[in-house]
């Protein structure tokens, strides 16, 4: 178990606002000293970045000390030298917003400092807004601004609702690029055989999947369902939810995936090439509000069984692997934000292979965590989103001594 400070954690938290200045350029918010929080194997401090975001979904890191964060509401934004610019980037195209929906993940290039690309994910509207699917574009970022957009993939997702989007992305050490598409919330109730027919168990439908592209959308050739017939060939794994996280593991190079289950059952997978993960066949949740059955099991021949699941849920979001020397103890453990109105926390799982060994909750009940990014500097930065719409912070957390 965690150790616990003679101040409440809670308590603790509200006082954290240590100023720092690190190696990115990165400025933290100017406030005396504060109590540190100890965990198991680090005690740290939690600082405040950045002020004044409505609902940021993500952050990335960029050679020479600038970060892009995306906000919910269809805004890219450059946090430079400590300061979020005014303007936001001009060039981002229209999303859907509401619900889920809007501008959501923003990544860089292997080769940013090279070519400049960076990719976003949103969920793009048809003509009318009545329905919206999953996108994903590739621009150059010059001159604090998008050129040269191209569209690489348009999901074929598409739904009246604006739920279970997806859209986290990430890249592996070969180039690759892997992209999730939510289910979009099309129920799951039913016998063996009607859940079977759901359309994230389908392989002609982008609905509840990990594809995998080249960096410029063209399928790889080696994709698991290229010569299926019927199967959309961007699919890497099928039979997921509302996937929520996605990393790469620095050591591996593995893909690490995390969604929600419904009421209960969410869930941290290891990605295998033309693997079913299940969905809504298998699982630990139920329905929401009476709790009804939802599954025909937990378990079934040909389906993945998660390697850790949450119940209760958290209601993960975005995650990483560590790989700093800020905090050496944390290193290869995997980190996934929590936003559930009641479990609202960073945990931290610890990995051996493909095997989870223990988890510790870290800053239980103190923020809603959108999403966890490693900085080029080797600490931990936590996105937090306001649910109601309110301006949120961006967080840092820093070792004590």
């Amino acid at each position: 178990m965690a150790r616990t400070n003679s101040i409440p954690q809670a308590f603790q938290i509200l006082l954290l606002l240590a100023g720092f200045a690190g190696p990115l350029g990165v400025q933290a918010a100017t406030a005396p000293a504060a109590p540190f929080i100890r965990s198991e194997r680090h005690d740290f401090r939690v600082v405040t970045v950045v002020q004044g975001l409505q609902n940021p979904w993500s952050m990335a890191f960029l050679p020479g000390g600038d970060a892009l964060i995306t906000e919910r509401p269809g805004r890219l934004r450059i946090l430079r030298g400590g300061r979020l610019l005014r303007d936001p980037v001009p060039g981002v195209p229209k999303v859907r917003t509401g619900d889920q929906g809007g501008l959501l993940d923003v990544v860089p290039h292997p080769d940013f400092a090279r070519n400049r690309l960076i990719y976003l994910s949103y969920s793009k509207p048809n003509a009318d807004d009545s329905r919206g699917t999953t996108a994903v574009l590739r621009a150059r970022f010059e001159n604090d601004r998008l050129e040269d957009v191209r569209e690489i993939l348009e999901a074929k997702a598409w739904a009246e609702g604006r739920g279970h989007y997806g859209s986290r992305m990430a890249f592996d050490r070969n180039g690759y690029l892997f992209i999730t598409i939510g289910d979009r919330q099309v129920l799951p109730f039913g016998d063996l055989q009607a859940q079977l027919a759901h359309p994230a168990q389908q392989l002609g439908t982008h609905q509840g999947k990990v594809l995998r592209l080249h960096d410029d959308g063209r399928v790889p050739a080696d994709n698991p369902f290229v010569n299926t017939p019927n199967a959309l060939p961007e699919i890497w794994s099928y039979g997921h939810r509302s996937l929520q996280g996605l990393a790469v593991h620095p050591q591996t190079n593995e893909v690490w995936e995390s969604e929600h289950g419904p009421q209960g059952g969410d869930e941290v997978n290891l990605i295998r090439a033309g693997r079913n993960y299940g969905w809504p066949v298998i699982g630990y949740g139920v329905s929401y509000g009476a709790g009804a059955p939802i599954h025909s099991s937990i378990a079934r021949e040909g389906m993945e069984m998660p390697v850790h699941f949450w119940v209760p849920s958290i209601a993960v979001s975005g995650m990483m692997i560590y790989s700093g020397d800020r905090f050496p103890g944390w290193k290869g453990d995997l980190f996934s934000g929590g936003m559930h109105w009641e479990n609202r926390v960073l945990s931290r799982v610890t990995l051996k292979g493909d095997r989870v060994t223990s988890q510790e909750m870290l800053l239980q009940k103190a923020y809603r965590i959108r999403d966890v990014r490693q900085g080029p500097d080797g600490y931990i930065y936590l996105v937090t989103d306001d649910r109601a719409g309110g301006l949120s912070p961006i967080l840092r957390l820093e070792p004590a001594n």
